[in-house]
C-alpha cells in the first residue's frame, strides 16, 4: 500500500481475499495504523484516479490473490459527522441576523432605535429565521447522508459564509436609512408569498429525496414526483431542492429590495447549480434510463 501523495509504501495488508470489499481494506488498514479510522480514509488504483467505494471488491478491480497487488492511500484528514457541520453553519445565521434586527442601537449607534422599521424589514427577518429555523430541523428530522462524515475544515469555510453572509445582509436591510421596496406593499406582500410557496417546495423536495433512501442504506433510485404537486418539478429538473430554494432567495430579494440580498442569491445559486451539475452528471451516467430534465432551472440550466 502506497501513499498517493508521495507513492511511498505504507505498509502491507494480510488475509485479505479477491473477495473482500473496500470497506474491509479500510478496516484492516485502520488496525495497522490507528490514526487513520475507517471514516478519514480513501483508496485508489491510481495516485490521481477516483476514490473506491466502500462495496467494491478487490477481485472486481483486477487484484488477484498473490503477492504484489498494490493500491494508493489518500488521508482524507480529521472527520466530522455531516450533521454536526450543518447544525453549526445553520445556527449561526438564526443567531447573528436577529443582532442587527433586535438591537440596532448597538450596531448602529444610539439613535437608531428611534428610527421606525419598516414593514419589509420586520418579515425580512420573519423570512431569515423561518428558512433556517427549517433547514435545521430538516438536518435533524428529514436529510439522509449518504456519506456519515466530511473533512473538519469544512465547519469553518461553510460557517464562514453563512455567518457573514447573516451579517451582511442583515446589516443593510435593518439600517436605519434603509429604503422600503420601490412598489411598497405590493412588492412585499407578493415577494412574501413567492418566498413561503417556494419554501413549501423545497421542503417537499427534500422529502422526496428522503424517501428514495431507506433508512441506514446507500441505495440511490432516480427522484419521481409523488402525489403532491410541487414535486412534479422533478419532471423537469434533477435537483428541485436547489430549484425552489433560488426562487425563495430571488422572493427575498425583491422582498428586501437590497443588493446585498441580491449578492447572497446569486452566490447561493452559482455554488448550488455546481452541486445540481455534479449530482445531474452521476444520475445520467448512473441511470442509463433517466429522464430529459434539466439540473437546476427548468428548461435552461
Amino acid at each position: 500500500m502506497c501513499s498517493a501523495s508521495n507513492r511511498k509504501p505504507l505498509t502491507t495488508l494480510e488475509n485479505l481475499e479477491p473477495s473482500s470489499t473496500i470497506k474491509d481494506v479500510k478496516e484492516a488498514f485502520s488496525k495497522k495504523i490507528a490514526k487513520f479510522y475507517v471514516e478519514r480514509q480513501s483508496f485508489k488504483q491510481e495516485p490521481r484516479g477516483k476514490s473506491l467505494k466502500d462495496d467494491e471488491t478487490l477481485a472486481s478491480l483486477g487484484f488477484k490473490g498473490d503477492e504484489g497487488n498494490q493500491i494508493y492511500f489518500k488521508d482524507l484528514g480529521p472527520q466530522v459527522p455531516w450533521t454536526t457541520v450543518f447544525l453549526t453553519e445553520y445556527s449561526g445565521p438564526l443567531l447573528v441576523y436577529p443582532i442587527f434586527y433586535l438591537r440596532p442601537s448597538f450596531i448602529y449607534g444610539s439613535g437608531a432605535s428611534a428610527s421606525p422599521m419598516s414593514l419589509a424589514a420586520h418579515l425580512a427577518c420573519a423570512c431569515w429565521c423561518f428558512h433556517y429555523a427549517k433547514r435545521l430541523l430538516e438536518t435533524l428530522f428529514v436529510h439522509r447522508f449518504s456519506h456519515g462524515t466530511m473533512p473538519i475544515r469544512n465547519i469553518f469555510k461553510n460557517s464562514s459564509y453563512y455567518w457573514g453572509s447573516a451579517a451582511l445582509v442583515s446589516y443593510f436591510v435593518n439600517h436605519p436609512l434603509y429604503t422600503p421596496p420601490s412598489f411598497g406593499s405590493l412588492q412585499i406582500y407578493a415577494s412574501l408569498a413567492g418566498f413561503l410557496i417556494f419554501e413549501y417546495g423545497n421542503f417537499v423536495s427534500h422529502c422526496v429525496l428522503r424517501d428514495l433512501r431507506p433508512p441506514g442504506t446507500k441505495e440511490r433510485r432516480i427522484p419521481y414526483p409523488n402525489s403532491n404537486p410541487f414535486s412534479l418539478m422533478f419532471n423537469f429538473v434533477s435537483c428541485p431542492n436547489y430549484t425552489y430554494e433560488t426562487y425563495a432567495w430571488l422572493s427575498f430579494t425583491v422582498m428586501t429590495q437590497t443588493f446585498t440580498a441580491g449578492l447572497f442569491t446569486v452566490a447561493g445559486f452559482v455554488q448550488m447549480w455546481i452541486w445540481a451539475n455534479e449530482k445531474h452528471r452521476r444520475y445520467k451516467k448512473e441511470f442509463k434510463d433517466y429522464p430529459r430534465r434539466k439540473a437546476i432551472l427548468p428548461f435552461l440550466l
